[in-house]
C-alpha cells in the first residue's frame, strides 16, 4: 500500500510529505528515488536515494545502500548508508553497516555495529597543505 500526505488549500503541506511503504508480507528489490520522504514498513533491499527524510519504521527491513538527507530507524538496517543531515537509531533500531553523516543519534537499547564517519573529513592522517605564500596571506588578512 502507498500512501502521502495532503496538500492544504494554501499549497502548503499539512505536515512533512511521507510516502509509506506497508505489507506484512510485501518484499520490494531495485533501485529507488524518492524525491521526497519516506516510510518503510516491509522488506525492501537494494538501493535508495531519498531527497528528504527516510523512516524505516518497527517493521522495516532494509537491506540496502541510501543516500538520504536525514534516516530515523526504527526497525532494522543493513548496508552503507550517507545521509546529509541527521541520523538516528531509536531504542528498537537495529543498524549493521556503514554510516557516514555529521549527525548520529543512538537511543538507548538501540544497536549499531559499524562504521561512523564525518561527512566531508579528510582520511585519518592527512591534514590540509598550505602554501608558504598562501598561509602568510591567510594570517596578515587576519591581522587587519
Amino acid at each position: 500500500m502507498f500512501t502521502n500526505s495532503k496538500t492544504l488549500e494554501n499549497g502548503k503541506p499539512g505536515a512533512v510529505p511521507l510516502l509509506t511503504v506497508v505489507g506484512d508480507r510485501a518484499r520490494m528489490e531495485g533501485k529507488f528515488d524518492i524525491a521526497d520522504s519516506i516510510q518503510v514498513e516491509c522488506e525492501v533491499g537494494g538501493e535508495m536515494n531519498v531527497g528528504g527524510k527516510l523512516v524505516i519504521g518497527e517493521k522495516g527491513v532494509v537491506n540496502a545502500n541510501v543516500q538520504t538527507v536525514d534516516a530515523i530507524i526504527k526497525g532494522h538496517y543493513q548496508g552503507n548508508m550517507i545521509a546529509t543531515g541527521n541520523v538516528e537509531i531509536t531504542d528498537s533500531g537495529r543498524v549493521t553497516g556503514n554510516i557516514t553523516t555529521d549527525s548520529l543519534v543512538i537511543s538507548k537499547g538501540g544497536f549499531f555495529n559499524g562504521n561512523v564517519s564525518k561527512m566531508n573529513e579528510l582520511p585519518t592522517g592527512q591534514r590540509p597543505i598550505y602554501l608558504m605564500d598562501d598561509l602568510r596571506a591567510a594570517q596578515l588578512s587576519g591581522q587587519r
